[in-house]
């Protein structure tokens, strides 16, 4: 998959089936969507191209608005859509000054002039172009003008993409990760850097990896102990994930960590993955850390029956 960080970058293809969205996620419901553009692109000799944009909308339009948070980052997504076999990503970035465009300004300079769409695969439900005037119906219109044709994603799937979206978030703060994940199709996960802690897991016997993830938009689950697998350069290991502020020694901060089953290696400053695989209890406060040492054995247990790796 090409990635261009910018519509300048992209040069026009002579047959381009294009898709437009957020595809935050790239769930169940976004797959069914790029299955059916690749499979047009397959019939017609075509290239697939998805449009989305950076920053998300809302937080340009509505800077206030500190509580958007995304299922993925940005690399993330891209990462998901390479692996489902995507031509061309194009990131645009997202402006007042590109939002201020009328609808025919985007139609013809965007999508025809800088992509060579010929076919547009889109929902009936989305909005462009100044004040979101633009939509299906003036794609419609201005098909037959600048020669493209125009698919439309029916009501019924958009309306899955839209419930499992807002479902997935939903999931994911109240710690139902098992849901999140079934409507994912895949198992929910962060990216971060690996940072020094006071290396209190260390002392009672788990150490930990401190994860730091530079992206505030990303959404981060409740607090609790979590069934997790963590990839570090290629390689897989179990592992006992934990959020939270450490209440048990009155932490104040949120903190992310992995405790990663055999395994010793120095770790610090790499960028790790890590998977969440199922919920296993909330965060407690604990009267003494032996209290907390014995809670985090059973957890332990539990977390390896969940994982089958005991």
């Amino acid at each position: 998959m090409k990635i261009y960080h910018h519509i300048d970058e992209f040069v026009p293809l002579n047959n381009a089936v294009v898709t437009i969205g957020t595809f935050d996620g790239v769930h169940l419901g976004h797959r069914k969507i790029i299955a059916g553009i690749k499979e047009l692109a397959e019939s017609t000799g075509g290239e697939t191209v998805l449009l989305t944009f950076f920053p998300h909308p809302r937080m340009i339009l509505h800077p206030e608005d500190e509580s958007i948070k995304l299922i993925n980052t940005m690399a993330e997504k891209a990462e998901l859509l390479d692996a489902l076999g995507i031509d061309h990503l194009i990131i645009t970035p997202f402006s007042r000054d590109f939002s201020n465009q009328t609808a025919e300004e985007y139609i013809r300079d965007v999508l025809v002039n800088k992509i060579g769409t010929k076919k547009i695969v889109i929902g009936y439900d989305h909005r462009f172009g100044k004040d979101r005037r633009g939509g299906l119906a003036e794609l419609l219109q201005l098909g037959p003008v600048y020669g493209f044709d125009v698919v439309e994603i029916p009501e019924q799937d958009i309306n899955e993409v839209a419930v499992s979206s807002t479902r997935i978030r939903a999931a994911l703060i109240e710690g139902d990760i098992e849901l999140a994940n079934t409507f994912l199709g895949y198992p929910f996960y962060i990216t971060g850097t690996v940072v020094r802690g006071d290396q209190l897991g260390r002392q009672i016997g788990y150490p930990t990896a401190n994860i730091v993830i530079s992206e505030t938009y990303k959404l981060i689950p409740s607090h609790g102990i979590f069934a997790a697998r963590v990839k570090i350069d290629g390689n897989v290991y179990d592992g006992m994930a934990y959020i939270g502020s450490r209440p048990t020694i009155n932490g104040l901060t949120r903190n992310i960590e992995v405790n990663i089953f055999d395994f010793d290696q120095d770790i610090y400053n790499r960028r790790i993955q890590m998977q969440f695989l199922n919920f296993v209890r909330d965060d407690m406060k604990f009267d003494s850390l032996d209290e907390l040492k014995a809670q985090i054995a059973k957890d332990k247990v539990e977390v390896e029956r969940l994982l089958g790796s005991s």
